[in-house]
């Protein structure tokens, strides 16, 4: 299943993108509202500390935790880390497939090398998932520890996906570069 996935690298990037401008748009024209302006803790790519998410939480509000629980974590954040996750390997495959030694190695090698890059990233978006609704659900987990620890998943999750992006961006320059 793996090795077909470059051959739908267009349509996946397509829903993708689709799903991330919805999330994108929840999050701005409606979670933002609900937290009094604040940024929800996924949108804080360099962390946050525990007294910035505990603003957060407390701005939400049981009826806004809910709401942003239901709607981003329970629906949208359950496929996407996913759905980002095949369109990477895909693009990996189908970029890394232009360049002679990538294309070389056995189709299982090139899928585990694309599989192993994106995976951390999987699982670190679906922990950082679960940690951030936890506390939405149990406004009592919320403690500097928890927060500290979900905004260090929150971090880890973007350092790791900046390195399948990386691998993508290295074999389309190098595929330029070929004669």
């Amino acid at each position: 299943m793996i090795l077909r996935l470059s051959r739908h690298a267009a349509a996946l990037c397509v829903a993708t993108v689709a799903v991330f401008i919805i999330m994108t748009a929840m999050e701005f024209l409606y979670f933002r509202r609900l937290s009094g302006g604040l940024p929800s803790l996924d949108m804080r790519y360099a962390g946050f500390t525990p007294d910035e998410g505990m603003a957060w939480l407390t701005a939400l509000g049981r009826r806004g935790s809910e709401i942003i629980l239901v709607w981003h974590y329970l629906t949208f954040d359950l496929l996407f880390p996913a759905l980002l996750s095949l369109t990477m390997v895909s693009l990996i495959l189908a970029t890394g497939r232009r360049l002679k030694n990538f294309h070389a190695l056995p189709a299982q090698t090139q899928a585990t090398f694309a599989a192993v890059l994106v995976l951390p990233y999987t699982l670190a978006d679906y922990a950082q998932n679960i940690a951030v609704a936890r506390l939405l659900s149990d406004f009592l987990s919320a403690n500097p520890d928890s927060l500290s620890f979900a905004s260090a998943l929150i971090v880890t999750k973007f350092a790791l996906l900046a390195i399948p992006g990386t691998v993508i961006a290295a074999f389309i320059l190098m595929a330029q570069k070929r004669p």
